[in-house]
């Protein structure tokens, strides 16, 4: 009996259309690339791969090329014999052997050094290995499925990647939509993620989400797509505290707080042609006039607020995130002012 596949949660339109791709895909034998942004699920991608391939009852080997330094790459890689280095006190398959008739996800294979990739290339072509020290080939069957976050045809381009291994990589490619362009999904997989951490917290249901909270979920851009999110959802559960009312409260960022680090202060720079040479004055970073006397200060600090809110977002050309950076405030709290001024 096939194992259960990866649990993938979705049902917008570009993320069915790429399910469909690795339904099509799965059954050949053929190596794979899947693309995407981080946090979009990549590597549960990779498993549904290798689930619903006819390799299905073998081993689904992972490995970060990224978390290897570059002198150890060829050995987790290909293995090595004994004595073939300093440290090498008995021989060691590599990854590729460990996967020998099932999948092998290369995650952030962009990050190969071009020698990884020469070697990886012949092991796609030819089926076989060289352990590091060894005399004599060995034989493989393995799928290779690769992911990452680049774009790999422009790295081709600028000789940072070869062209002759992407070409036996892409046989198919998947790419992932970006959370941000599957917004109907984000309430079905806030309630799947909510679901499972009341189980955990040990509830006897998940009260759902407030339609405030729900809006704030479904305003913010995810960076860190399905993995943002999915933080975001267990954090306001288990700082919710309360399985009978319905989550009000969410921390999109939890460094969040009044006590966070500052950045240092950069070193003043010297100016003119001497050194010594007093600096020129500093020229206004702002179009916003100095604000007029007035007798009533609640209103002259909610006009001048307001000033400062449109005169950023001009600047920024209504690009809320660059507003809220360049005033110096998070996206949620720009938002938030925008919302108290009445500009939103």
């Amino acid at each position: 009996m096939i194992a259960e596949a990866p649990r993938l949660v979705g049902q917008a339109g570009p993320f069915l259309d790429a399910l469909d791709r690795v339904s099509l895909i799965a059954p050949l034998n053929r190596s794979v690339l899947v693309i995407g942004e981080r946090g979009t699920g990549k590597e549960l991608i990779a498993e549904r791969l290798h689930r619903l391939s006819t390799r299905w009852d073998g081993p689904f080997v992972q490995l970060n090329c990224a978390t290897l330094p570059e002198t150890l790459i060829d050995a987790e890689l290909f293995g090595h014999e004994a004595g073939a280095f300093t440290g090498a006190t008995k021989a060691r398959a590599g990854r590729f052997e460990e996967a020998d008739g099932g999948t092998l996800f290369l995650d952030e294979i962009a990050t190969l050094t071009p020698q990884a990739q020469e070697k990886l290339l012949r092991v796609i072509e030819y089926g076989q290995l060289q352990r590091i020290g060894a005399s004599r080939p060995i034989e493989v069957d393995v799928r290779v499925v690769g992911a990452t976050n680049e774009d790999l045809p422009r790295l081709a381009e600028e000789g940072r990647f070869r062209a002759d291994l992407l070409d036996r990589l892409s046989f198919d490619v998947v790419t992932l939509p970006p959370l941000r362009h599957r917004q109907e999904d984000i309430p079905v997989l806030a309630e799947h993620f909510g679901q499972r951490m009341a189980v955990e917290m040990g509830w006897d249901g998940f009260p759902g989400f407030s339609e405030a909270c729900m809006a704030q979920l479904l305003e913010h851009p995810w960076p860190g797509n399905v993995r943002e999110l999915k933080n975001a959802v267990e954090r306001a559960v288990y700082r919710w505290g309360d399985p009978y009312s319905p989550i009000e409260r969410l921390v999109l960022d939890p460094f969040e707080s009044p006590w966070r680090p500052k950045p240092l202060p950069k070193a003043p720079q010297e100016t003119g042609s001497k050194a010594g040479t007093a600096p020129s004055p500093a020229q206004p970073t702002s179009a916003v006039p100095a604000p007029e006397p007035a007798s009533d200060f609640r209103a002259a600090v909610a006009a001048y607020e307001r000033q400062l809110l449109s005169a950023a977002l001009e600047r920024a050309r209504f690009n809320q995130r660059e507003a809220a950076s360049a005033l110096g405030l998070t996206y949620d709290q720009l938002r938030h002012a925008l919302r108290k001024q009445g500009l939103l």
